[in-house]
């Protein structure tokens, strides 16, 4: 069955200066020409755009990269208009009546690129969360995912996997049951340095997930502790009621700022009591749940002698509010705003933290690949049969190949590309 060409416009949708639309696959030159003049790959031209029947449309740029050396592998060319809606739809209906021409589906550009070669399943999740990026944070660590750092790294474990395999399968044509001591040195050396850095990269998995999906903050303690107003003042809006009434907070209320670079939620949950009102109790049972599972909490009292309601941990931040009230003593008030910009850097200080302990690998698909590896890995500390050794040296380096999306990835690339917009 014949490759189609697709096209979509590459710029978001409404009125602009200019818009981009973008035309991939084996027909790309020839049906682009049919509506304006196309440079030869790796150039561009002022053209004018016209319908199938003649009829002038627009003036602009033409661009056009040939096959092997364009973002997905194939021909491409790209038509720069004026950002005209008028314009866009235009084009693009003319585009639709070309034989072998539909329009794109979400992320078919960035499958085609990953199909071709001309990225790995771990780059286009990269380029996902660049696109997705909201914080300086976010932005920093797609970029790395994006320039490929996973790849490579993973590229080199298998590369160091791989040389083991050799070892263990050269040394069976001299041993028929134990590998020769002379090989057993390297190979476990070249075996432990790996496992050490997926390790690693796992330990600092779940912060990178947190960097991409954003830190939770949970604000806890009794009612009328203050938990409603302080997230008010933290989020610079009144997101939360405030009311005198104990028990007014019963939903999980969510409020998303970009703390100095870091996306945080902060929550506000109801507050931490006995009561008989059963609706009261199944959001206090949330909260505790909600809380328990957050990054960081931030826990709230009246009293230093107050005993929180619930168990603290280590990491906890315990501070007592209402200092509008008490001036003299180390409190916080989000009335007042005493103490609040402190807090936020306590905040920002324990979280920025953890960013510096990151890792390129961010999506559970990733860690999970990781963790699979790293069992079969540590299988082979307790054999000494070379062809044991070396099976579970390949089965390792297969679930390698899985995190960089070399293998057995159909099953995720759905999920992954419908991430992506129109155009990409």
């Amino acid at each position: 069955m014949p490759v189609p060409t697709i096209f979509a416009p590459a710029t978001a949708a409404g009125k602009a200066g200019v818009a981009v639309i973008r035309i991939s696959g084996p027909s790309a030159f020839d049906g682009a020409r049919r509506m304006a003049n196309v440079p030869k790959p790796g150039r561009f031209l002022l053209s004018d755009f016209l319908a199938l029947s003649g009829e002038f449309i627009d003036r602009g740029l033409v661009l056009a990269f040939k096959e092997g050396a364009s973002f997905t592998g194939e021909e491409v060319v790209e038509f720069q208009t004026h950002g005209s809606l008028a314009v866009v739809s235009q084009i693009l209906a003319e585009l639709g009546r070309i034989d072998g021409f539909r329009l794109a589906e979400p992320g078919e550009f960035t499958r085609r690129a990953l199909e071709n070669g001309r990225m790995s399943l771990s780059e286009v999740e990269g380029l996902a969360d660049l696109l997705n990026a909201e914080t300086a944070t976010q932005h920093r660590l797609a970029v790395k995912m994006f320039g490929g750092e996973l790849r490579q790294t993973a590229e080199r474990w298998t590369g160091d996997l791989i040389r083991a395999r050799a070892l263990i399968e050269a040394s069976l044509d001299f041993a028929d049951e134990d590998v020769p001591e002379d090989v057993v040195p390297e190979v476990r050396d070249l075996i432990g340095a790996v496992l050490s850095e997926i390790d690693t990269a796992i330990a600092g998995s779940a912060n990178s997930e947190s960097i991409r999906t954003g830190f939770e903050v949970a604000i806890v303690g009794q009612p009328n502790v203050g938990k409603s107003t302080l997230i008010n003042k933290l989020a610079g809006r009144e997101a939360a009621i405030v009311n005198e009434a104990a028990g007014t907070t019963r939903d999980i209320v969510e409020v998303h700022i970009d703390l100095n670079g870091l996306l945080v939620t902060f929550f506000d949950t109801a507050g931490i009591r006995a009561t008989a009102d059963s609706v009261e109790r199944t959001g206090i049972q949330r909260a505790l749940e909600r809380a328990d599972a957050a990054d960081l909490r931030v826990v709230l009292k009246t009293e230093e002698a107050e005993t929180p309601q619930i168990q603290l941990k280590d990491g906890d931040i315990v501070k007592l509010t209402k200092g509008d009230l008490f001036p003299g003593e180390e409190r916080i008030s989000a009335v007042s705003g005493l103490g609040i910009e402190d807090l936020r850097q306590q905040i920002f200080d324990v979280l920025s933290g953890r960013v510096q302990r990151n890792s390129p690998v961010g999506r559970v698909r990733q860690r999970e690949g990781l963790m699979a590896a790293r069992d079969r890995l540590l299988a082979t500390s307790s054999l000494t049969d070379g062809e044991l050794i070396a099976f579970e040296l390949k089965s390792a380096i297969d679930s390698l190949g899985f995190v960089v999306g070399k293998i057995d990835v159909e099953r995720v690339l759905d999920d992954v590309f419908g991430e992506f917009c129109l155009g990409k």
